[in-house]
C-alpha cells in the first residue's frame, strides 16, 4: 500500500516509470464517472483490460464520484445490493429500490448546466446513467467507454475471464491503486492543472472527469495530458 510520504512513494515512482517502459497494456477496475487521476493513469497504454472477475471492494472509486457544486464538492455514490460480501465485481447489483438516478441526474444537472459544453455532451451521459443497468460493472463499462469517445480516444478495451493475483509480459497492473483512502499526492500519476469551473473561487482538484468535460469540451484531452506528472510525460 502506498504511503503519502517517505521512500515508500519515491519507490512506487520509480518502479512505475520502469514498468511503463516495457508495458503497453494496463489491467484497472472500471470507477463510476472516474477521476482525472484515473484517465492520467491510463493514457500512456494502448490497450486496458478491465477487472470484473476481483472481489467487490467497499468504499472506493468503484461506486463513487466527486463533483463541484455551488455548495463545493459532492461525493454521489451508486447504491448497491446489501449483499455483496466476497462477490465478484461483475456480480454487484445496483439497488433500484432508491432513486439514485434522479438524484444524481440533478446534482449534475445543477452543478454544469452553465458549463459551456454541458448541452454538447449531457444527452448521451443522462441516457447511460437512466439505462438500468442491472449490474455495476455494466454500468462502469458503459461510463468509461462514453468518457474515452468524449476525448476521440481509441483504446483497445478487453476484459478478464478469471482472477488472478499477479499478471506478467507487459501488462501493468493498476488495480486498487487509484483509491479514495490515500490522498492522489502520494501517487505518481495526476498534478492539478487549473482550467476554468463553474463553481469556487478556488480550483477544486481531481473530480470526475465530467467536471473537466462539461467545462472544457474538446480540450479535455489536453488537460487530462498537462495533468499528468512529469514522469509520465517522458
Amino acid at each position: 500500500m502506498l504511503r503519502v510520504r517517505g521512500w515508500d512513494i519515491l519507490n512506487n515512482t520509480f518502479d512505475f516509470y520502469f514498468a511503463l517502459l516495457k508495458s503497453t497494456s494496463c489491467l484497472i477496475e472500471p470507477h463510476y464517472l472516474p477521476s482525472l487521476e484515473y484517465f492520467c493513469a491510463l493514457l500512456r497504454f494502448d490497450k486496458l483490460i478491465l477487472e470484473k472477475n476481483e472481489h467487490y471492494i467497499k468504499q472506493s472509486f468503484r461506486s463513487r464520484c466527486y463533483i463541484n457544486t455551488a455548495n463545493g464538492v459532492e461525493m454521489l455514490v451508486v447504491p448497491l445490493s446489501e449483499k455483496h460480501g466476497k462477490v465478484p465485481l461483475k456480480d454487484i447489483r445496483i439497488d433500484y429500490t432508491k432513486k439514485w438516478q434522479n438524484n444524481h441526474w440533478r446534482g449534475i444537472q445543477s452543478a454544469y448546466a452553465k458549463a459551456p459544453f454541458f448541452e454538447h455532451y449531457s444527452d448521451a451521459l443522462k441516457q447511460i446513467i437512466f439505462s438500468d443497468h442491472q449490474f455495476l460493472y455494466d454500468l462502469n463499462l458503459a461510463l468509461l467507454s462514453f468518457c474515452l469517445r468524449s476525448m476521440d480516444l481509441e483504446k483497445e478495451i478487453s476484459e478478464t475471464v478469471s482472477y488472478e493475483k499477479t499478471f506478467g509480459g507487459d501488462i501493468y497492473d493498476l488495480r486498487s491503486a487509484i483509491t479514495p483512502k490515500e490522498p492522489y499526492s502520494g501517487r505518481p500519476y495526476y498534478k492539478p492543472m487549473a482550467y476554468y469551473q463553474v463553481f469556487g473561487s478556488a480550483f477544486a482538484e481531481n473530480l470526475s472527469f465530467v467536471d473537466l468535460l462539461f467545462s472544457m469540451g474538446p480540450g479535455s484531452l489536453a488537460i487530462l495530458r498537462a495533468s499528468q506528472k512529469e514522469i509520465l510525460n517522458k
